[in-house]
């Protein structure tokens, strides 16, 4: 193990956060909370994580106390939430290494430079991804000149004849979001929705044709721009090929762990293996919270992810300080720095 200087020791934070997401901002969010100095690394240049990188427009349906919010709108809340105090930021860096030292603390090797901290809490979501590529030999070669796998921006449909292509929460979302913008949209798919029921029966209710199951696009045509596609059916073998503008995929994300898979801890297929309980890894002081950990009981939603973010938080600061408690005092008997907005007395 490594020894720690003097000099390092400036810069020794109790906890580092790794990943901006609403599971990583909520982290800090709790970090504030017990009075921890914090600190967030990113690779993305703003805070939001996939909601920010992927589908800022897209509205979410699953977050307590709302029906609906768009997931930009939600993000700016979790910043607002988190950033009550004055957490450290590190944006457009990657961690690529882990080493732990002398005193049972941590050195981060980023590609901006090292970090020091007592414990870790790793939010990264899936890790790095990229997009699975419409298996269509022709796609390729349209990728951004109107096949897109991400949509950060919907007025970009506007007035447009739109293929979403895909069945998961995603791909559903993604045309009702569309459906009033642009002319006309078309959802092909080859097997059964993976989507919310409730989003699949607003689909139904819309004007997006919907050709599912058993029909996949097998061509994109264009002369430079898409143009068109084709789809044909499975079983019966019919193929159609129809006008449009632009082609939509939401086929889901291939993830790699990357480096963390390198930092010794144990992981089990595409996430962490983690303590259910403690949220801890299976190196003590680094915990792990949201899409990136796996267990038996593990829901892939934003909400489960908050919460593994809070029960890391306290169980870091017990295994800082094993005087410290898991939980000091009931939420609603805290006094924020935010209270004073809202006319509450310290």
């Amino acid at each position: 193990m490594l020894k720690r200087t003097n000099r390092e020791a400036v810069d020794l934070y109790d906890v580092t956060v790794i990943g901006g997401g609403p599971t990583g901002l909520f982290a800090l969010f709790y970090c504030g909370i017990r009075g921890a100095k914090a600190k967030v690394i990113d690779v993305l240049p703003e805070l939001g994580g996939q909601l920010f990188a992927l589908y800022p427009e897209k509205y979410i349906y699953d977050m307590p106390g709302f029906p609906a919010v768009i997931a930009q709108d939600l993000v700016n809340a979790c910043v607002e939430q988190a950033m009550q105090w004055p957490h450290a930021v590190c944006l457009e860096e990657r961690v690529k290494d882990l080493q732990q030292l002398e005193d049972g603390t941590f050195k981060l090797l980023a590609d901006k430079g090292e970090h020091w901290t007592k414990t870790i809490v790793i939010c990264s979501g899936i890790g790095a991804f990229k997009p699975r590529k419409l298996p269509a030999a022709t796609a390729e070669r349209f990728e951004n000149r109107g096949l897109h796998y991400y949509a950060r921006n919907f007025d970009q449909f506007k007035d447009k004849r739109v293929v979403v292509v895909g069945g998961g929460d995603s791909a559903v979302d993604y045309a009702l979001a569309i459906e009033p913008r642009a002319r006309e949209v078309t959802l092909v798919h080859r097997s059964a929705f993976r989507a919310h029921p409730h989003s699949v029966e607003q689909l139904k209710k819309s004007t997006v044709v919907v050709r599912q199951p058993d029909y996949e696009v097998t061509t994109v045509h264009g002369d430079g721009q898409v143009e068109a596609v084709t789809y044909a059916n499975g079983k019966t073998k019919e193929e159609v090929t129809m006008p449009c503008d632009a082609v939509l995929c939401a086929l889901g994300f291939i993830s790699d762990l990357g480096e963390l898979a390198r930092w010794g801890i144990k992981t089990e297929g595409h996430g962490i293996t983690i303590d259910p309980i403690t949220m801890e890894t299976s190196i003590k002081g680094v915990y792990a919270a949201g899409d990136i950990i796996s267990h038996a009981g593990k829901l892939k939603l934003i909400t489960c992810g908050t919460s593994e973010a809070a029960m890391a938080v306290n169980q870091a600061m017990v295994h800082i300080n094993p005087k410290n408690k898991v939980q000091p005092v009931h939420s609603t008997n805290l006094t924020l720095p935010i209270s004073a907005k809202f006319g509450a007395s310290p």
